[in-house]
């Protein structure tokens, strides 16, 4: 049987997650329901390739770690948006298609992600189901350090920002203290790393480094597409001072602050 095969039946089955999560988005009409599905499918993708793969310890390795940063990323994502309205980059979207948006999303928006989500997982995939070598190695290792890293990067950045957004003295004011003095996105920093670090462990495994253009992809996304780019458009209408941040600060790798 076709779904036999460990890599199409994670790509039939975070395809079937994202349709049932665009069904959601209908009853709730808020397609922003996708960002909380997103580090959830690669838990789901982690533990199908642990079942399904020849047990190692890396792929154990690897789905734990998954489940840390998917789980959190859930987490964070589902409680910032709970009892909110749609997210503005949505709103965007269901303006501009009106009517069709509904159907349209299912496209435009869910199952492309689903189709993203499964080709940045290739990496911890392969990693996961080759049994060679049977130990873990130092490119394990540096893998997790990475990953560490990226979390740090990631979680503190996040935590950060939810404390200055949470007092009402801060509105409409740029936040540039702690990580965001360093980077004006240290928390997609952070989660590009993780991905290198993902990487890392799989370059361990035979053919490994074919799997490159996982961590190439997310990084591009949260670069160019959905991430510091989306937000880079729109921020500096809503807070004045945001132009003389930019100046001062690098927008994605963390370095010194400029004296302009």
């Amino acid at each position: 049987m076709l779904i036999a095969n460990p890599l199409i039946a994670t790509l039939v089955t975070v395809l079937a997650l994202m349709a049932g999560a665009w069904i959601l988005s209908l009853v709730k009409k808020k397609a922003c329901v996708a960002d909380s599905f997103w580090g959830a499918g690669f838990v789901l993708v982690a533990w199908m390739i642990w079942l399904m793969g020849p047990g190692t310890s890396r792929s154990l390795l690897t789905a734990v770690l998954i489940s840390i940063w998917g789980g959190r990323l859930a987490y964070h994502i589902t409680r910032r948006n709970w009892g909110k309205p749609e997210d503005r980059r949505y709103q965007a979207m269901r303006d501009y298609h009106g009517k069709n948006f509904w159907w349209k999303s299912l496209f435009s928006v869910f199952l492309l992600q689903a189709v993203l989500l499964w080709l940045i997982s290739i990496a911890p995939q392969a990693a996961q189901l080759s049994a060679h070598p049977d130990a873990l190695t130092w490119l394990d290792w540096f893998g997790v350090l990475i990953w560490t890293v990226g979390m740090m990067f990631e979680v503190t950045g996040d935590l950060q920002m939810a404390k200055f957004r949470n007092d009402p003295a801060n509105n409409g004011k740029v936040m540039e203290k702690g990580l965001w003095a360093w980077s004006r996105h240290p928390n997609y920093f952070g989660e590009s790393l993780v991905w290198w670090g993902f990487f890392c462990i799989a370059l361990a495994v035979p053919g490994g480094w074919l799997t490159i253009f996982s961590p190439l992809i997310i990084t591009f996304l949260l670069l160019k597409v959905s991430g510091v780019a989306m937000l880079e458009k729109e921020i500096g209408a809503r807070r004045p001072g945001y132009e003389e941040y930019q100046k001062r600060v690098n927008a994605f790798f963390p370095w010194f602050r400029s004296s302009k």
